[in-house]
Protein backbone atom coordinates (compact mmCIF):
# COMPACT_ATOMS: atom_id res chain seq x y z
CA UNK A 1 0.00 0.00 0.00
CA UNK A 2 1.24 3.48 -0.80
CA UNK A 3 -0.54 5.31 2.01
CA UNK A 4 1.35 5.87 5.26
CA UNK A 5 -0.81 7.51 7.94
CA UNK A 6 0.61 10.31 10.08
CA UNK A 7 0.32 10.90 13.84
CA UNK A 8 -2.44 8.80 15.42
CA UNK A 9 -4.30 7.90 12.21
CA UNK A 10 -4.93 4.36 10.98
CA UNK A 11 -5.96 3.05 7.55
CA UNK A 12 -8.91 0.66 7.70
CA UNK A 13 -10.60 -1.63 5.18
CA UNK A 14 -14.26 -2.02 6.08
CA UNK A 15 -15.51 -5.59 6.50
CA UNK A 16 -17.81 -6.95 3.79
CA UNK A 17 -21.48 -6.97 4.73
CA UNK A 18 -23.88 -9.73 3.82
CA UNK A 19 -25.81 -9.11 0.61
CA UNK A 20 -28.76 -11.24 1.70
CA UNK A 21 -30.89 -11.38 4.80
CA UNK A 22 -31.33 -14.63 6.70
CA UNK A 23 -34.63 -15.06 4.79
CA UNK A 24 -32.82 -14.86 1.43
CA UNK A 25 -33.83 -11.32 0.45
CA UNK A 26 -31.10 -9.52 -1.52
CA UNK A 27 -30.24 -6.10 -0.09
CA UNK A 28 -29.21 -3.48 -2.69
CA UNK A 29 -26.07 -1.37 -2.08
CA UNK A 30 -28.11 1.78 -1.53
CA UNK A 31 -30.11 0.20 1.31
CA UNK A 32 -27.18 -1.40 3.14
CA UNK A 33 -25.73 0.21 6.24
CA UNK A 34 -21.99 0.83 6.39
CA UNK A 35 -20.17 -1.94 8.23
CA UNK A 36 -18.97 -1.09 11.72
CA UNK A 37 -16.10 -3.58 11.64
CA UNK A 38 -12.86 -3.31 9.73
CA UNK A 39 -9.28 -4.49 9.47
CA UNK A 40 -6.33 -2.18 10.08
CA UNK A 41 -3.99 -2.00 7.07
CA UNK A 42 -1.54 0.69 8.27
CA UNK A 43 -0.84 2.55 11.52
CA UNK A 44 0.78 5.93 12.11
CA UNK A 45 3.60 6.38 14.66
CA UNK A 46 1.34 7.87 17.33
CA UNK A 47 0.32 11.26 18.70
CA UNK A 48 2.73 13.62 20.42
CA UNK A 49 2.33 14.58 24.06
CA UNK A 50 2.69 18.17 25.28
CA UNK A 51 6.31 17.34 26.14
CA UNK A 52 6.96 16.24 22.55
CA UNK A 53 7.16 12.50 23.27
CA UNK A 54 5.42 10.08 20.91
CA UNK A 55 2.53 8.21 22.55
CA UNK A 56 2.55 4.67 21.06
CA UNK A 57 -0.59 3.34 19.36
CA UNK A 58 -2.76 0.73 21.11
CA UNK A 59 -3.67 -0.96 17.80
CA UNK A 60 -1.54 -2.68 15.18
CA UNK A 61 -1.75 -3.79 11.56
CA UNK A 62 -4.07 -6.78 11.19
CA UNK A 63 -6.31 -5.95 14.17
CA UNK A 64 -10.06 -6.30 13.58
CA UNK A 65 -11.75 -3.24 15.05
CA UNK A 66 -15.17 -1.75 15.75
CA UNK A 67 -15.92 1.76 14.48
CA UNK A 68 -18.73 4.25 14.82
CA UNK A 69 -21.01 4.33 11.75
CA UNK A 70 -19.83 7.78 10.66
CA UNK A 71 -16.19 7.57 11.79
CA UNK A 72 -13.26 8.53 9.61
CA UNK A 73 -12.69 9.93 6.14
CA UNK A 74 -13.29 7.77 3.08
CA UNK A 75 -10.45 7.66 0.54
CA UNK A 76 -9.87 5.66 -2.63
CA UNK A 77 -6.32 4.30 -2.98
CA UNK A 78 -5.32 2.08 -5.92
CA UNK A 79 -9.01 1.50 -6.71
CA UNK A 80 -9.88 0.34 -3.19
CA UNK A 81 -12.23 2.20 -0.84
CA UNK A 82 -10.47 2.70 2.49
CA UNK A 83 -11.05 4.71 5.63
CA UNK A 84 -8.67 7.05 7.50
CA UNK A 85 -9.61 7.00 11.17
CA UNK A 86 -8.19 8.61 14.30
CA UNK A 87 -7.20 6.06 16.92
CA UNK A 88 -9.57 7.77 19.35
CA UNK A 89 -12.51 6.98 17.00
CA UNK A 90 -11.89 3.23 17.32
CA UNK A 91 -14.41 1.77 19.75
CA UNK A 92 -12.66 -1.52 20.38
CA UNK A 93 -10.57 -4.40 19.08
CA UNK A 94 -12.28 -7.72 18.35
CA UNK A 95 -10.21 -10.23 20.33
CA UNK A 96 -8.90 -13.30 18.53
CA UNK A 97 -9.75 -11.94 15.08
CA UNK A 98 -6.44 -10.42 13.97
CA UNK A 99 -4.54 -11.88 11.02
CA UNK A 100 -1.64 -12.86 13.24
CA UNK A 101 -4.00 -14.74 15.55
CA UNK A 102 -5.61 -16.55 12.59
CA UNK A 103 -2.21 -17.53 11.16
CA UNK A 104 -1.05 -18.91 14.51
CA UNK A 105 -4.15 -21.12 14.79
Amino acid sequence: MRLKPLRNYVVVRRAKEEERTSGGIIIPDTAREKPVQGEILAVGPGARSDAGDIIPMDVKVGDRILLGKWSGTEVKIEGEDLLLVLESDILGVVEGASKSARKAA
